[in-house]
């Protein structure tokens, strides 16, 4: 049970299982079930054909709770009973299933009261990464029901030997030159950071647009493409970012500002390899991240990754295959449901200064997307996944067995 046909971090990483589970033909009868988020037409009707199909195979259908486990991935909040309106998971309370797992996340240094409580009611609770293991459990989850699955990356599909890259539209320049109205797209010559995210301030846009205008000018061919969508807010994204710049105090360099990009339109799951194809490296100083979906398909695609060092990415991220971006320390959160709670400052100047050193490294740049690809499909492949999952599955049978 989980946003399946939602799209986001938590939809995406469904899937990974799903589709793993299903071409391991390990699973005697394996069902989905939409939960967590309201169902997105745009995002199902962008799904490849293959994963339709396989949609409309699992979806749903005849099961005896008493028989099965049921695993509901999603933030806690969505858990049985909801704090939102949703479907629940379990659906009847958490008597009736053969065995109730909760798969997790949390980009922030602990876990929140109720959400260890709710943690707690489930007979086994997963997360991604060494990162949370330690968090949750000195959150006060149990111990003996936390368990550490990684989360899998379609490395079959984010194959850049597939794909061709994706135009990117030249018409949501924020800053940088002018062109002419005929031109209506990039031009293939330039050095593009491309970034992807949801709007808010977790993501630490403001760090990468600042770092970005400080390093860079009109005389570097290069460019910042910022692919977002709203997240609890309006799209006046470009708003925001020029409001930003002018109260930041940034001063525009003399030969006039670096080109920066920003869309919202949203991007068919079918078309996002093209998309990470039309990127030189993937930029976000995020302030804290669960996983880091764009992350690993970005690395999956051979792409150099510069990213927070902390939370969630500490898990695939290294010198040797991406750009760890250090830290200036660890702030508060100062609003919203994890208010009190502490995540990562991402330090502006390394930014700087990894930002110039990767667009005047391309050859060294490119060697370490090449190694990030080789660590994504030894390491973080739905093949190499499922059998992490499914020896967790065999454990708890066992465990069955041996009760009884």
């Amino acid at each position: 049970m989980a946003p399946i046909l939602s799209g986001g971090g938590y939809s995406s990483e469904a899937w990974s299982y799903v589709e793993a589970l299903d071409a391991s033909k390990s699973v005697p009868r394996l069902r989905i079930l939409q939960h967590g988020d309201l169902e997105n037409l745009a995002f199902w009707t962008g799904l490849p054909d293959d994963m339709k199909a396989l949609a409309m195979k699992l979806y749903g259908g005849d099961f005896q709770l008493n028989e099965t486990v049921v695993i509901c991935h999603s933030e806690p909040g969505a858990w049985y009973p909801p704090l939102f309106e949703t479907t629940p998971c379990p659906p009847n309370g958490y008597n009736e299933p053969f065995h109730v797992i909760g798969r997790t996340m949390f980009e922030t240094d602990r876990v929140s009261d109720e959400h260890v409580r709710r943690c707690n009611k489930m007979d086994s609770v997963w997360v991604p990464t060494d990162f949370h293991v330690q968090t949750f459990i000195k959150s006060g989850v149990d111990s003996s029901k936390v368990v550490k699955i990684v989360q899998a990356v379609d490395v079959d599909f984010f194959n850049p030997e597939r794909w061709k890259p994706l135009p990117l539209p030249a018409d949501g320049r924020l800053f940088g030159p002018k062109h002419s109205k005929e031109v209506k797209f990039l031009p293939k010559s330039a050095f593009v950071f491309i970034s992807i995210f949801k709007w808010e301030w977790r993501k630490g846009w403001d760090v990468l647009l600042k770092a970005y205008l400080q390093e860079f000018s009109a005389d570097d061919n290069v460019v910042l493409y910022i692919l977002t969508k709203p997240y609890h807010s309006d799209r006046a994204f470009d708003d925001k970012l020029k409001d930003f710049v002018k109260s930041s105090g940034l001063q525009e360099p003399s030969r006039g500002w670096a080109a920066v990009y920003l869309s919202d339109a949203h991007v068919p799951q079918r078309e996002l390899p093209r998309l990470y194809k039309a990127a030189s490296a993937f930029v976000l100083p995020s302030r804290g991240e669960g996983w880091g979906r764009p992350h690993v398909e970005a690395m999956a695609m051979s792409l150099p990754v510069i990213a927070t060092n902390w939370s969630g990415p500490t898990e695939y991220m290294t010198d040797y295959n991406s750009y760890p971006l250090p830290l200036d320390g660890m702030s508060e959160v100062k609003e919203g449901p994890f208010k009190g709670h502490f995540w990562a400052e991402p330090s502006s100047s390394q930014l700087r200064l990894i930002l110039r050193h990767v667009f005047s490294s391309p050859v060294e740049a490119k060697l370490k997307g090449i190694q990030a690809r080789l660590d994504m499909v030894s390491k973080f492949s739905p093949a190499v996944v499922v059998k992490q999952v499914l020896h967790q599955l065999l454990q708890i049978h066992n465990l069955d067995q041996e009760s009884t």
